[in-house]
């Protein structure tokens, strides 16, 4: 393969940023932590396949998998073509004149030759390039950076005297620089989530791009150059049409817009507020919301304007609208599948499809619903139950023999047996009570009587009235009983009178009558 082989869950999020927000390759190659060819590779990849977005309902990963990713013939490598490198490097300093030219020069030259991202990495080290410094563009509308405040603010709980540190949460638009702040508890990714919602609502509406810090609330995995997205943080990003792009590790030129963000809110909102003593978070939010309006529209020392004039007319025309509901908080977790198919999802186990046993699946979780997902493509979903080590279990999940025994209940077969007659019904209740667990007599009594399709109706019934007389209470007893035509001779024992039968889940064959 030429290209780095990614996740199918990243390939499906480039082709998402690609054709639905239609962001340029280097900009999706950041959101996605890969490489410009990387993306090229993909993009040609599902055009030569006749994709399109949104991808087809059936397109689960396996299929998507297989469209992109066909075998390819073995090419011997003696027979490439190797590039000459001064020429490229010549070639390369005319106007205009892009690598990739350059390589598609080389292919037609030599179809069997190497592709662009060996192209590009062999270049790279013949000339012995070093990373370059992005140079920061900001178009309207285009990007939000988020942070937190290195500094923190002390609340108060009133009735235990007790202090508490709360994160102060800060958002900015990257053409206007208008700023939004809140605090919160904690840095966890349940508030970075929360504040992000809060923000959008804030700035009516939302920018293609995220620029964040290389928090752990939303980096999953820190690296220098592939940082992973956390999925919770990439799903509420997709529910508004966003793509995360993370800061670098040790890299302040990717956040400077945020950091100076920062330090103009600790100057003009935290700064004022030094001298008040908080009890609450509510009561230090309001505070700080009402510091806003004072920072924003504070003019510029060397332009004109201030912040949210430049908002109002530069970013606020150019943001994407809302949509009609705000993103619900659910985290992601993968679990495997044990062999009752069912997952653990925080001490509650919920059902999956039988065959998927022993698979890894991913597991969507809000306060309200679980959803599974295998391979993308969604293959079950419950309600959410607090209750631990407890169970939900969609019949539909299980294998045939467990839904055919799910069907049955000890009423049930009483039911059953009264119709065939009273003896008939005491003995199934007899031998259902005569087990620890009333499930443990359901075959028994399954058999007992399906030996009505053999003997016939009447016959069953003189044999279980023989039965009771002499203490039967299995399958046996009553087969042999037919089998040797003891039900046509007259009970020579005196049958007693039946007392009731009782067990905890049971309610006897007189509840049906």
């Amino acid at each position: 393969m030429s290209a780095k082989r990614l996740s199918m869950r990243k390939i499906k999020e480039v082709l998402r940023l690609k054709w639905e927000r239609g962001l340029s390759h280097r900009q999706i190659a950041k959101s996605c932590q890969t490489s410009r060819s990387t993306v090229s590779e993909y993009v040609s990849r599902a055009e030569a396949a006749g994709l399109s977005w949104p991808l087809p309902p059936e397109m689960d990963e396996g299929k998507l998998e297989a469209l992109l990713f066909p075998p390819n013939p073995a090419v011997h490598l003696s027979s490439r073509l190797m590039p000459n490198w001064e020429e490229i490097h010549r070639e390369l300093k005319g106007k205009g004149m892009t690598l990739f030219l350059l390589w598609e020069e080389y292919k037609e030259a030599d179809p069997d030759g190497y592709q662009y991202s060996w192209f590009c990495q062999e270049y790279r080290k013949w000339t012995g390039k070093l990373d370059l410094v992005m140079r920061q563009e900001h178009r309207a509308g285009e990007k939000m950076f988020l942070d937190y405040a290195g500094q923190t603010v002390p609340v108060i709980f009133p009735h235990t005297g007790e202090i508490r540190q709360a994160q102060i949460f800060i958002a900015v638009l990257g053409a206007s620089s208008y700023t939004y702040a809140e605090a919160t508890w904690t840095q966890t990714l349940p508030d970075w989530i929360s504040s992000h919602v809060r923000a959008f609502e804030f700035f009516d509406g939302t920018t293609p791009l995220l620029v964040s810090d290389n928090l752990k609330s939303g980096v999953h995995k820190a690296c220098f150059y592939e940082p992973d997205i956390n999925p919770t943080y990439q799903d509420m990003a997709s529910h508004y049409h966003c793509a995360v792009i993370p800061a670098r590790v040790r890299a302040p030129r990717d956040k400077a817009k945020v950091e100076v963000a920062v330090q103009v809110v600790e100057r003009w909102v935290l700064a004022r507020l030094r001298k008040t003593t908080f009890f609450s978070l509510t009561q230090l939010n309001a505070a700080i919301k009402g510091l806003l309006p004072l920072l924003n529209n504070r003019p510029f020392r060397k332009l004109n304007g201030c912040r949210r004039s430049l908002y109002e007319n530069l970013d606020k025309p150019a943001l994407q609208p809302l949509p009609p509901n705000p993103y619900v908080y659910a985290e992601w977790k993968k679990a495997r599948v044990n062999i009752d198919y069912h997952i653990d999802v925080d001490g509650h186990f919920y059902s999956v499809p039988y065959q998927l046993v022993k698979h890894q699946l991913d597991v969507r979780f809000s306060s309200s619903t679980v959803e599974v997902f295998h391979k993308g493509k969604r293959v079950a979903s419950h309600i959410r139950s607090y209750q631990r080590g407890a169970y939900t279990t969609l019949k539909e999940h299980m294998p045939k023999a467990h839904q055919s025994y799910l069907e049955w209940t000890p009423q049930r077969l009483i039911r059953w047996a009264s119709k065939n007659g009273p003896s008939t019904a005491r003995l199934i209740e007899a031998v259902l009570a005569s087990r620890p667990h009333p499930q443990q007599g359901f075959r028994s009594c399954l058999g007992i009587m399906n030996l009505a399709k053999t003997y016939g109706e009447d016959r069953l019934e003189a044999a279980c009235h023989r039965a009771l007389a002499i203490g039967g209470r299995s399958y046996r007893s009553v087969q042999s009983i037919l089998k040797n035509g003891l039900d046509r001779q007259p009970v020579s024992l005196s049958v007693p009178t039946p007392q009731p039968l009782f067990h905890e889940n049971l309610r006897g064959s007189n509840y049906y009558e």
